[in-house]
Parts: C-alpha cells; sequence; structure tokens
C-alpha cells in the first residue's frame, strides 16, 4: 500500500475516542459541529456570547430582538425575553446539525435562586415546545449549587432532564446523582488550574491530572452504585486530559481540542468502564444539605471555582443583555 493511501486510512484519534465515548461539542459554533460531528452539544452564555458576534449568527440575533419587541412590556423585560429566545433559537439550530441533545443554560444570576431556576427551566422548554422541539431533546444546564441540586430534583420529577455544570468536587457530584440529575459536568480544566496556581506542581502525567483523578473518582463511584446519572468530563485544557478519561460516559470538548484530536493518529487506550468500577471496594455515601455544605466549605478549590464560575458566566449574561439592551433601543 503507499504512503497516501494509508495516511488516507488512518483512522484518527477522535473517531478511536467516539468507539468508547460520547463526544460532545462544547461550543455555540454552528461550523465546528458540521466539521467534527458530535453526538450531543452544549453552550453557556460565554460561548453564546462568542458565537453572537460573529456575522453568521447575526439573523438569530435579529430574531430574538423581534421576538422581545412582539411581546412587550419594558425594556428590562424585553431584554429578558430576547436573552431567552437566543437560547432556543441557537439550541434550535444546533439540533438541526446533531443527532443527539443540546444542553441550554439557565441564568447563573439564579445559582442561589431554586424557584427562579424551576421556572426558567420550564418557561425554556415550554419555548422549545412552541419551535416543535421535544424536551427528550433538551437538556437543562444548572449550577450545582444546593439550590441548583434541589431544583434538578423537582424538575426531573416532572420530566425535565438536567446537566448540573460548574461541579468541581466529589460530594456535589454525589448530591446531584441522588437528587437524580440527568447529568453532571465535572470541570476537568478548572480544577487542574487551581491546582497549578495554588501548589508548587505545575505539571502532571495523563492519570495524575487533578481534574482527571476527581472525575475518574465520580466516574467509579456512580457506576459502582448503579447511580443513573451520567458523567460528562468538560473544561478542558490539553488532550492528554481527555485522553485520560476515555470511557467516560460523555466528554464535552472544544474546536480546538477536536481539531488536535482529529489531526492525531495515536492510540486512544480505554481507562474508564462499568466493569472495572464494578470490581472495586467503594464506600457509599449519602449527602444531604448540611454534609453538602461543610464538603464544600472544607474544598477550597470546590468552593472557589464554583464561586469563580458562576461571577463568570453571570458577567457574559450581562455583556449579552447590554448588547440586547443597546439593539432594542436603537
Amino acid at each position: 500500500m503507499s504512503a497516501p493511501d494509508a495516511k488516507k486510512r488512518a483512522i484518527s484519534s477522535l473517531d478511536k475516542l467516539k468507539e468508547l465515548t460520547v463526544v460532545v461539542a462544547d461550543t455555540g459554533d454552528f461550523e465546528a459541529m458540521k466539521q467534527f460531528k458530535p453526538t450531543d452539544a452544549t453552550t453557556n452564555p460565554s460561548l453564546i456570547l462568542a458565537a453572537a458576534g460573529m456575522p453568521a449568527y447575526k439573523k438569530l440575533i435579529e430574531e430574538a430582538i423581534e421576538y422581545a419587541k412582539q411581546k412587550g412590556g419594558s425594556l428590562d423585560e424585553q431584554v429578558v425575553e430576547a436573552m431567552d429566545k437566543v437560547y432556543v433559537l441557537f439550541g434550535c439550530e444546533i439540533l438541526k446539525i446533531i443527532p443527539g441533545r443540546v444542553s441550554t443554560e439557565v441564568d447563573a444570576r439564579l445559582s442561589f435562586d431554586k424557584e427562579g431556576m424551576i421556572d426558567k427551566a420550564k418557561k425554556l422548554i415550554a419555548m422549545y415546545k412552541q419551535a416543535g422541539i421535544d424536551k427528550e431533546r433538551i437538556l437543562i444546564k444548572l449550577s450545582s449549587t444546593w439550590e441548583g441540586v434541589e431544583a434538578a430534583r423537582e424538575l426531573e420529577k416532572i420530566g425535565i432532564h438536567c446537566n448540573m455544570t460548574l461541579l468541581f468536587n466529589f460530594h456535589q457530584a454525589i448530591a446531584c446523582a441522588e437528587a437524580k440529575a440527568t447529568l453532571i459536568s465535572p470541570f476537568v480544566g478548572r480544577i487542574f488550574d487551581w491546582y497549578v496556581k495554588n501548589t508548587d506542581q505545575k505539571t502532571f502525567s495523563m492519570l495524575d491530572d487533578p481534574g482527571v483523578k476527581s472525575v475518574t473518582r465520580i466516574y467509579n463511584y456512580f457506576k459502582k452504585h448503579g447511580h443513573k446519572t451520567v458523567v460528562m468530563g468538560a473544561s478542558f485544557r490539553n488532550t492528554d486530559q481527555i485522553l485520560g478519561l476515555a470511557g467516560c460516559d460523555l466528554l464535552t470538548i472544544s474546536p480546538s481540542l477536536l481539531e488536535k484530536l482529529n489531526k492525531s493518529t495515536d492510540e486512544v487506550v480505554q481507562q474508564l468502564s462499568v466493569e472495572k468500577a464494578h470490581d472495586m471496594k467503594i464506600a457509599k455515601v449519602s449527602v444531604d444539605e448540611k454534609i453538602f455544605r461543610f464538603e464544600m466549605n472544607e474544598d477550597a478549590m470546590a468552593t472557589e471555582k464554583l464561586a469563580e464560575g458562576i461571577r463568570k458566566f453571570a458577567a457574559d449574561a450581562v455583556k449579552l443583555e447590554n448588547d440586547f439592551k443597546a439593539k432594542l433601543q436603537g
């Protein structure tokens, strides 16, 4: 076989990964989804803000503005309607590209408001329904605060599936599983960032990476004890972190790292499996509100990163709101 033929037939690391794990696109960019063909996609205010500035998505922004104007009300009320509409419009467009589900995030400023999160989730699902999208194709993203956990508990009872985001801690994860949340998104890269900043160790081997170790522990616990909540590793800084979690239920990956995996033909070794988890001796843990709050308090990394993540998503939501406000006034 000639060299060009061998190169053509080589299977990319991304395709090998897809044989072990559901790959999710961590982007609001439709072209990236078309290129890398993920099963699912996830968005957040930061990703939507970035996409909203691209000329390709001008039509969606204009449609959201027009929708808000037709709804009427005060300027602030119209801004809220435009924000909700743009998230749903992006979700609808994404679902035309991918075969699976899209995650749509509840405003991070509601992170400590259980009823506010529930009401916003119901509204988003109703807007998707009006657009002809079944709720089975939607995951509502909630911050993994105690209030977020309790909101997920109520929403899952009425068939609204939840993706618990900004998750950094083992007990956070167990609380989400005990609330029967559909999915959790532990943030591998942000855990790694904290350890690089706050300890003397600046580099880690693939399986010794603190973010990889955190997700591995959560995955093994869930599988050992039969939790139905699935684990989606998120927020990666490099491909080693991704490959260190090969076999995880899902991994949500940015376009730049998808590109690197697509260009690589390196071997992909399965690191996580249900079978391996079943063979492990892992004690059962139960988490109530007191335990949740104490364990988060004891975990400086998780406490800092949760607060930082909420602030960042909230700030980007405000930027997007200001952009809509200017357009509505203009």
